[in-house]
C-alpha cells in the first residue's frame, strides 16, 4: 500500500464533519427564556415573536421644519415659470410636546417643529427655506408635492406589525424599534455562560516566551475571546495541569456558574492526553460522560463531547494546537453557543467566492482554511487563502473568512469556485 493509499484509508475511517456536529446539536437545547426589561435585552436571543402593540408614528406629524397647510392653499406658489408667492396666515406655533388637538381653516397654516403633530385638515409642510419665514404671515415662494413632510400615523410600522421573530439577536436598533412601539420588556434567552479551561503540564501563562517544555497558554484567552464574540458571558479559569483528580474537581465546580464549559489539550491518544484518557473513562460498566471521536476536520481531528457533573452541562474538548482549537470552537463550539442561546441560524454565513490562488488540500478531510474575502465590483466575492495547515494561527489573525475544501477536494484551481464562511471581522 502506498502512503496516499494509507492517508485515504485512514481518512474513510473518520467521522464525517457533517454527522458528527448533527449528532452533538441534536442533544443541545436551548436555554429557558426570561423577561427582561428592554434596556436588559440587547445582545440576547428572543424566544418569542415580538408584535407591535402600538403604531409608530403614534400620530400624524411634521417631518421636517416648517409650515403645515392645506395643498390647495398653496398649489400655486412658485416663482418660476411666471408663478408667484402665496401668503398665508401663521395662526400659532406647534411644538413636538403640543398636545392640544388644533384644525386649519383656508387661507391658514401653522409654525411646526419636525416631531410635532399635525393640524387636522393639514396635508403639506413647506420646508422654512422655501419661504420668507414670517412669523403672523408667510410667503411661500414653492410648491411641494401633496403630502411632503408628512409622517401619517404607522406610516412607519402599524399596530401588529411582526417587528422581528424568534431567533433573532436584539441588536440596539431592535431596542429603538421596540421602545418607539410601546414595548417596555421582551422574553430572550439568556447568554449562555461559557466557561474556557486550558490543560497541561507544560502550560504556562501570557507575558513570557516559551521555553523547552514550557508552552504559552494562548487558547484559554482566545476562546474566551472568541466565546464572548459569539454572544457568550465568558468565563476564562486558566491553566489545570495533568492531574486526575485536579481536573474532575475543576470541572465539578464549573458546573455551577457554566452552561457550556470548553477544555482545550489532551484530545489525542498519546500518553500525555490526559483529558481524553480522565474524560472518556469507563467506571462501573458506563461510559465516560465524553465520546471522543476522530472526525474528517483539517486542521485538528480529535474532538470530544459529553456533559459533566450533576446538572449534565455541556462539555466540548477541543485540540491543543491554537490554530486547531479556534478551527474547532468556529465548526463546533460556537455552533453549540449559538443554539444555546436560541439563535437562529446557528451557523456563520457562507458565500461561494472566485479562487485567486490554487491550493492543496489532504484527501479525505474536510479543512477550513484562513482567508481574505473581497466583494468584486461586478457582483460576487473573490477569495485569496491565508496560512492554512501548521500555520493556521498565524493565517487566522488576518483572515476575515474560512475557505471551505470538501473531503474529495485534493487541489483547488485558481478560478474555481468555492465556499466560504464569512467570520465578520469588524473592521
Amino acid at each position: 500500500m502506498t502512503a496516499t493509499a494509507d492517508a485515504e484509508a485512514a481518512a474513510n475511517e473518520l467521522t464525517p464533519l457533517a454527522d458528527y456536529l448533527g449528532s452533538v446539536l441534536r442533544r443541545l437545547r436551548a436555554l429557558p427564556p426570561l423577561d427582561l426589561d428592554l434596556t436588559q435585552a440587547y445582545g440576547n436571543v428572543l424566544a418569542e415573536d415580538v408584535v407591535a402593540p402600538h403604531a409608530f408614528p403614534a400620530f400624524d406629524q411634521s417631518a421636517v421644519d416648517g409650515y403645515a397647510a392645506r395643498w390647495e392653499d398653496i398649489s400655486g406658489a412658485g416663482r418660476a415659470a411666471g408663478g408667484r408667492a402665496v401668503r398665508l396666515n401663521v395662526v400659532g406655533d406647534l411644538g413636538a410636546a403640543s398636545w392640544r388637538p388644533v384644525r386649519l381653516t383656508p387661507g391658514s397654516c401653522f409654525s411646526v417643529a419636525a416631531g410635532a403633530p399635525l393640524p387636522v385638515a393639514a396635508d403639506v409642510v413647506v420646508p422654512v427655506e422655501w419661504t420668507d419665514q414670517g412669523m403672523a404671515a408667510v410667503e411661500i415662494y414653492r410648491t411641494p408635492k401633496r403630502g411632503y413632510g408628512v409622517r401619517r400615523a404607522g406610516d412607519e410600522l402599524p399596530a401588529g406589525a411582526l417587528l422581528a421573530r424568534a431567533g433573532t439577536y436584539v441588536t440596539p436598533a431592535l431596542v429603538a424599534v421596540f421602545a418607539a412601539t410601546g414595548i417596555g420588556h421582551v422574553v430572550v434567552r439568556p447568554s449562555p455562560r461559557v466557561v474556557v479551561v486550558a490543560t497541561g503540564d507544560e502550560l504556562v501563562d501570557v507575558g513570557r516566551g516559551s521555553q523547552p517544555g514550557q508552552v504559552v497558554d494562548a487558547n484559554s484567552h482566545a476562546l474566551t475571546a472568541a466565546a464572548a464574540e459569539a454572544g457568550a458571558l465568558a468565563y476564562r479559569v486558566g491553566i489545570c495541569d495533568d492531574d486526575p483528580e485536579g481536573l474532575r474537581g475543576l470541572l465539578e465546580d464549573q458546573t455551577l456558574r457554566a452552561d457550556l464549559i470548553i477544555t482545550t489539550g489532551g484530545t489525542g491518544t498519546g500518553p500525555g492526553d490526559m483529558v481524553r484518557r480522565i474524560l472518556s473513562r469507563r467506571e462501573g460498566g458506563r461510559a465516560g460522560p465524553v465520546t471522543f471521536t476522530e472526525v474528517a476536520l483539517y486542521p485538528g481531528t480529535a474532538l470530544g463531547f459529553g456533559t459533566v457533573g450533576a446538572e449534565e452541562v455541556p462539555v466540548v474538548c477541543l485540540p491543543g494546537d491554537p490554530g486547531a482549537a479556534l478551527i474547532g470552537f468556529e465548526v463546533l463550539a460556537r455552533p453549540a453557543i449559538q443554539l444555546l442561546a436560541g439563535a437562529e441560524p446557528v451557523f456563520r454565513p457562507s458565500v461561494r467566492a472566485h479562487l485567486l490562488e490554487t491550493v492543496s488540500s489532504p484527501g479525505g478531510l474536510r479543512e477550513f482554511r484562513p482567508a481574505h474575502v473581497a466583494e468584486r465590483r461586478g457582483g460576487g466575492y473573490t477569495v485569496q487563502p491565508l496560512s492554512g495547515g501548521p500555520f493556521t494561527l498565524s493565517g487566522l489573525a488576518e483572515a476575515n473568512g474560512l475557505l471551505v475544501l470538501g473531503e474529495r477536494v485534493t487541489t483547488a484551481a485558481a478560478g474555481s469556485t468555492v465556499d466560504v464562511l464569512l467570520l465578520d471581522r469588524r473592521r
